[in-house]
């Protein structure tokens, strides 16, 4: 049995106290922690009666008790790094710590939908890490319908996209504060006008790719900003093809990746091109979707990016495909949509990808699906959009390019 004094909580004569639980992974969300553990398999002299865990950043400290894994720490900061131990009390005493968790930084996994078809100036918002209906947040300077959205942490970007004066494309941004609510501001131009673009993001940078130029053709122009500031677009390089409809926010923290897409020849193309964020140039080959498709969605943490949509042209579909971006290769299959799809958008926090269906059943839909990014699987529902639309611009303050 596990003997000896117990504890650094007093008043305790802990002779026959438990072993100290098996630590589990460290889950963290919007200033919290979740903390999973194993109960150890030796209880000491009396039945275990509950469990303490504890969250540090080395200066403060935050509690949570419960009677069984996990337990959730609540009132940490989000953009702090923390770590995580467990004990287990029965009624002799407290034992000893658990080994600590992995580091984690809680933060805001909020997701936004920004724009869309038909003549949509509506912004969403909802929060990755729960299910439920999304909620507005306010409204883009005005309506955009086939634009890319990328952003970081704290800031949100709607960009290019079709507008009420304009035909086949536009240059201008918008931008919002993620963590608030409110009307979109001016954020500056790109260099060419543009619709059908996709988008991806660092940290520090936002990266508006291709899409169809201010005439009726595709351009391979790629553009970044940095979304700190406000100010135009510069010039990152170009992109393999020209295209239309590629599929972005595949991001990890140094890599952006870009999917499939309709070709300037004609067709559906296969093709993942992808750039380091960080400098620029022009794209390099990664591999190819399973089988040529074009309006996609996409999200991503920082080890996988998903790809939801049509394939086989641009007829719907429900299949849900993935990469691994910090190598190259075929994407995979995944699993499937709980309906066809296609001209969806997508969001991530580093757990979970949330997939809007676009346009299914021949109707803008309004439902969003979400999936567990580490594993494979079919999608389950989420709840709805505010409005039901198709080719919105999409982020998340908690992708994997963050």
């Amino acid at each position: 049995m596990a003997r000896g004094r117990g504890g650094f909580v007093g008043g305790y004569d802990g002779l026959s106290v438990p072993d100290a639980p098996t630590i589990g992974e460290a889950t963290a969300g919007n200033t919290q922690v979740s903390i999973a553990f194993t109960a150890p398999s030796d209880v000491g002299d009396d039945a275990i009666t509950g469990y303490a865990a504890k969250a540090t950043d080395g200066t403060n400290t935050f509690n949570a008790t419960g009677s069984s894994s996990p337990l959730t720490i609540t009132g940490l900061t989000n953009g702090t790094s923390y770590t995580g131990q467990v004990w287990a009390i029965n009624d002799y005493g407290v034992s000893p710590l658990s080994a600590a968790t992995s580091s984690f930084t809680p933060q805001l996994a909020r997701g936004l939908f920004m724009g869309g078809q038909s003549e949509k100036n509506e912004i969403d918002y909802i929060d990755i890490s729960t299910t439920g209906n999304a909620t507005d947040f306010g409204n883009l300077t005005e309506w955009r319908q086939w634009l890319c959205g990328f952003g970081n942490s704290s800031r949100a970007i709607a960009s290019a996209g079709q507008i009420a004066s304009t035909i086949y494309g536009n240059n201008s941004m918008d931008y919002v504060t993620i963590a608030s609510t409110g009307n979109a501001s001016d954020f500056g131009d790109l260099t060419t006008s543009r619709k059908e673009p996709a988008g991806a993001a660092s940290s520090t940078r936002g990266i508006t790719y291709s899409g169809k130029n201010g005439s009726s053709s595709n351009t391979n122009v790629i553009d970044y900003v940095t979304i700190a500031s406000t100010g135009n677009a510069i010039d990152f390089g170009d992109s393999a093809t020209m295209r239309g409809l590629a599929t972005g926010n595949l991001n990890s923290t140094t890599r952006a990746c870009f999917a499939g897409g309709y070709s300037e020849s004609g067709g559906n193309r296969n093709t993942i091109d992808y750039i380091t964020i960080a400098s620029t140039g022009n794209t390099t080959d990664f591999g190819d979707t399973v089988g040529a498709s074009a309006g996609m969605g996409g999200c991503s943490n920082s080890t996988r990016g998903l790809m939801s949509g049509p394939i086989s042209g641009l007829t719907n579909n429900n299949t849900i495909q993935y990469i691994t971006i910090a190598s190259t290769g075929n994407a995979t299959d995944f699993g499937d949509l709980t309906a066809v799809a296609s001209y969806g958008s997508g969001c991530a926090s580093s757990l979970r990808g949330v997939m809007t269906l676009g346009t299914s059943g021949g109707s803008y839909s309004n439902v969003m699906n979400y999936v567990t990014i580490a594993s494979t699987g079919n999608g389950t529902d989420f709840g709805d959009l505010t409005v039901a639309r198709d080719g919105m611009g999409a982020t998340s303050s908690a992708h994997g390019g963050t």
